[in-house]
């Protein structure tokens, strides 16, 4: 059976699941809106897609979703717009505040100090069963140190920024005069317009024909052979766009979205503008807050995290950020 195919009996499946009518729900309906484009914005148009990956069980059951048009960066957050926005308000990141000793009783106060999580591959194989074997918590840490104290954003103005927590990127957003992604406007975007295709770019392989994003290769975590040119996360713009004009929605770093996290989201969710659970609930650490993240990084590769698929779903800690977490913004089109 051929590629294509299986991913129009894949449709079909989903259409008579969900009870639709096949011809029913256009691929794409609306153009961009009439007037000039938001500055560095992509007009995503309305449309139908199969949401979901079969290969993740948080991902399923895979479903028919509709989302109205909107206009979404057409890449990542960069140091230099953080920086921007940081001159402006004076606002100050999580990772640079000092941490609440509410929250960790009995904790001393040196430990206490602003800081993030580092990645720190090991020099030796290991299993990988405990992350806690590559990440470490680095006083210091923050966007503007993403690998700790003694490291700097100079010259990576135009790298994403990193080292930023939901709330961080929330605030971003808001003074930019958008808002976060709904998990499935990211998904709708990554797609760029291929319902049910495996990666962003189509079904051809990672590295086919020359990389298409920015992922890992070799043995995780130790061994990086960056054959796709880069050991940690690119310059935006670094790899060629999607069907929307979108960059580097597979791999480089994982972007913030709006939705709380819930393995069984997919099991409830709406059909049309779906804007996921109301609360958040992870069974691997139910006391912790989570919300959705997308895209993976460029730690994600075949052998440990396959998730830079379009239907991959992350989450993460609301408070923490990491050298690997970003995110980009959306923008509703003016209502008539």
């Amino acid at each position: 059976m051929t590629t294509a195919l299986k991913a129009l009996l894949t449709v079909l499946v989903c259409l008579v699941a969900s009870g639709a009518a096949i011809g029913d729900e256009p691929a794409t309906t609306a153009a961009a809106p009439a007037g000039e484009a938001p500055e560095g914005m992509a007009w995503i148009p309305a449309g139908w897609f199969t949401m979901g990956a079969e290969e993740f069980p948080d991902a399923l059951p895979l479903h028919r979703v509709s989302v109205d048009g909107f206009w979404m960066d057409t890449h990542e957050v960069t140091n230099a717009e953080f920086a921007r926005f940081v001159k402006e308000t004076g606002y100050v990141t999580v990772a640079e505040r000092p941490i609440d000793p509410e929250k960790f009783p009995g904790v001393p106060a040196e430990n206490l100090e602003p800081g993030s999580i580092v990645f720190a591959p090991p020099s030796t194989p290991v299993p990988l069963d405990n992350h806690l074997r590559w990440w470490s918590w680095v006083k210091g840490t923050s966007w503007k140190h993403p690998e700790g104290p003694h490291s700097d954003i100079v010259d990576r103005e135009n790298h994403p920024v990193v080292q930023v927590a939901w709330e961080d990127a929330a605030a971003y957003a808001e003074w930019a005069g958008k808002r976060l992604p709904t998990e499935a406007e990211w998904e709708r975007a990554a797609r760029g317009g291929l319902d049910a295709q495996t990666y962003v770019w189509g079904e051809d392989e990672p590295g086919e024909g020359g990389w298409q994003a920015n992922i890992w290769q070799g043995r995780f975590p130790g061994e990086n052979t960056r054959d796709d040119g880069y050991v940690a996360a690119a310059p935006v713009g670094s790899y060629a766009a999607n069907g929307f004009g979108l960059y580097d929605m597979s791999g480089n770093v994982w972007e913030w979205c709006a939705d709380w996290y819930r393995p069984d989201t997919y099991a409830k969710s709406e059909s049309r503008n779906p804007q996921g659970p109301s609360s958040s609930y992870d069974p691997q650490e139910p006391g912790i807050a989570k919300r959705v993240q997308r895209g993976g990084s460029f730690l994600c590769n075949d052998g440990y995290c396959r998730r830079y698929v379009p239907g991959g779903r992350g989450k993460g800690d609301i408070e923490s950020g990491t050298n690997h977490i970003g995110f980009r913004c959306v923008k509703d089109a003016p209502r008539k």
